[in-house]
């Protein structure tokens, strides 16, 4: 178990990058394989999720085990890992990429929400999935599914290391959503990786700037040239102030 603790400033630098910029920035590192596959916003949010995992694991169902009542048990895992979720977390939950049974449905995925869950991930799917998007918390599926969990999924560990969509998840890693979908973050590399992606973002914003305005990606993009370098210190610090005056 991890002992990283995701810190207000950190979180608020993962807000503002994109999951394609933190998949560059891991990918320098020798990470290549952090997004998750197949799996996208269930209703795109205007803000990026990000929290630490706490996980859901399942494993396929065996039917004598998996009847409507094994929901009277207080600590089903499934319903245990609801209540257990800390705010500020995102539930991952490892339903080895098969969405013909729902991962969990809209009173659950409530009920996260108003406990102060950062979002709700799963390589399967959700039913309700029309309601969990007006829902005011990100949560990302694979595809809709009306069939309850029991149908196919036996839920059976809580916070332990999980596979979602091909993505190895640890408890304490830093998840992050935007409207393509989710990348895993390394605890122990959260902290550099968002300092280094707003900084990725910044010149990202500049070269975007130049492009529209008809300029040539080449020396631009990477900036192999050192006038452009040099352009782009100027354009931070035309932005910085501007933002000091507002």
């Amino acid at each position: 178990m991890t002992t990283y603790v995701l810190s207000d400033e950190t979180r608020r630098k993962f807000e503002g990058v994109s999951c394609a910029t933190l998949c560059t920035a891991l990918f320098k590192r020798g990470l290549r394989n952090q997004f998750i596959q197949d799996v996208r916003p269930v209703s795109p949010k205007a803000k990026n999720m990000v929290g630490q995992a706490f996980t859901l694991r399942y494993i396929p169902a065996r039917e004598d085990l998996n009847q409507l009542s094994v929901f009277q048990n207080p600590e089903h895992p499934q319903r245990a890992a609801v209540e257990k979720c800390p705010p500020g977390f995102v539930m991952v939950m490892d339903s080895r990429k098969d969405p013909r049974a729902a991962s969990a449905g809209s009173i659950l995925v409530s009920r996260l929400m108003v406990r102060g869950v950062a979002g709700v991930v799963t390589d399967g799917g959700f039913r309700d999935s029309p309601e969990i998007g007006e829902l005011d918390i990100p949560a990302y599926h694979s595809r809709p599914s009306a069939p309850t969990n029991l149908t196919l999924h036996q839920a059976l560990d809580i916070n332990v290391p999980i596979g979602c969509g091909d993505v190895a998840v640890w408890p304490g890693d830093v998840v992050v959503g935007d409207r393509e979908g989710v990348v895993i973050v390394p605890a122990h590399l959260a902290d550099e990786i968002a300092a280094e992606a707003v900084e990725m973002t910044a010149f990202e914003d500049f070269v975007t700037e130049e492009v529209l305005k008809g300029r040539s990606i080449i020396g631009l993009y990477p900036a192999t040239k050192d006038e452009t370098k040099t352009e782009f210190a100027a354009w931070r610090r035309a932005k910085d102030a501007r933002h000091d005056d507002a």
